[in-house]
């Protein structure tokens, strides 16, 4: 099997490259050229995830997250939104999986504002749970939501990325999903190929699990994402939808173990951004609301301090919702995350 997934990327690859080299790469992206990785890394920086769960996909009228929190966003330090996005429930088979013209210009309405506000934007397809359930049903809507959403911003500036899927997990195995990857880019690349794509690896993105990540060779306009969240206990102490941690409360973080831990863990990351010459991008990391906040800030801060020192793009999470960086509902920052995450200029 592994050699198998080996001889597709290699195949895929190969195709990509070589549409390149016709100049098929000049002509409909909004970028020219391929943008270097590295340097979309360097430019993305400080990010937040947004837009998630905002009953903005829902109605317009009711959206919590406003076009002024674009201009808010910019202005307290950050450079990148990560805007996350539900909607392979909203297609269907009878339909061609067609995406509602509605949703799609209230994605329009962000990335543009996003834009105007000079921020990066990430679009990011986050129905990872409903993926991990049924990969088979999911797949074709995962197919169709790129083939539309790519064609829509192929014009668009390379400040613009497209993340192929949030934290692929359960029945969406490892050999799945590096098939999946390379189909979603082959259907990318045909309107998009000097694209920035973000791809990561298998089991909920996790760190110990990019040796299992198959891309092929010969794109390398990729930024591999891997998300943080350890340790759990601390992370999501009291939060409900983690059953292993919901009973949890007053626990800190600190300690020389457990700033030695990260260490350790972005150490392997970095050993494997360098051997596989992929730049990285830490997608997600956070600390719930539940935990005490002086821990919360240290450890905010010292994860980000940590990517930063490496070379890393970050996106916290998130805005909005929970564990969040801003108060929508008093209208404020929640300001000693806000200083965790971007200190006082």
């Amino acid at each position: 099997m592994i050699n198998k997934l080996k001889k597709i990327a290699r195949e895929a690859g190969l195709v990509i490259l070589m549409t390149m080299l016709l100049g098929f790469g000049a002509s409909s992206s909004g970028a020219s050229l391929a943008a270097n990785p590295f340097e979309q890394v360097k430019r993305l920086g400080r990010g937040v995830n947004i837009l998630g769960y905002d009953p903005i996909w829902d109605k317009f009228e009711d959206a919590r997250f406003k076009e002024r929190h674009f201009q808010l966003i910019h202005d307290a330090g950050f450079q990148t939104v990560r805007i996350n996005m539900h909607a392979l429930q909203r297609m269907d088979a009878a339909s061609d999986f067609k995406l509602d013209e509605t949703w799609l210009r209230t994605l329009d309405w962000a990335v543009k504002s996003a834009l105007a506000s000079d921020l990066m934007v990430i679009l990011d397809l986050h129905n990872y749970n409903d993926v991990a359930e049924d990969p088979a049903g999911f797949k074709p809507r995962v197919l169709a939501f790129w083939r539309q959403v790519a064609a829509r911003f192929k014009d668009a500036p390379d400040a613009v990325l497209f993340e192929i899927l949030n934290e692929p997990n359960g029945r969406l195995t490892a050999a799945l999903w590096n098939e999946w990857l390379i189909e979603a880019l082959a259907v990318i690349r045909r309107t998009n190929p000097a694209r920035t794509v973000v791809v990561g690896p298998p089991s909920w993105n996790g760190i110990d699990h990019l040796d299992e990540l198959a891309l092929p060779e010969a794109d390398r306009n990729i930024i591999v994402t891997v998300h943080y969240y350890e340790p759990m206990r601390f992370t999501h102490q009291g939060a409900p939808w983690s059953p292993e941690n919901v009973r949890f409360s007053g626990v800190t973080w600190g300690n020389a173990l457990e700033t030695r831990r990260v260490e350790d863990d972005f150490a392997r990351v970095e050993k494997w951004s360098r051997s596989h010459r992929r730049p990285i991008l830490l997608g997600e990391f956070g600390a719930y609301d539940k935990g005490p906040m002086e821990s919360r800030a240290r450890y905010t801060s010292f994860i980000a301090r940590a990517a930063e020192s490496r070379g890393w793009a970050w996106a916290y999470w998130q805005f909005d919702s929970d564990f969040i960086v801003y108060d929508i509902d008093k209208d404020r920052w929640v300001t000693p995350i806000l200083r965790a995450l971007v200190p006082s200029r």
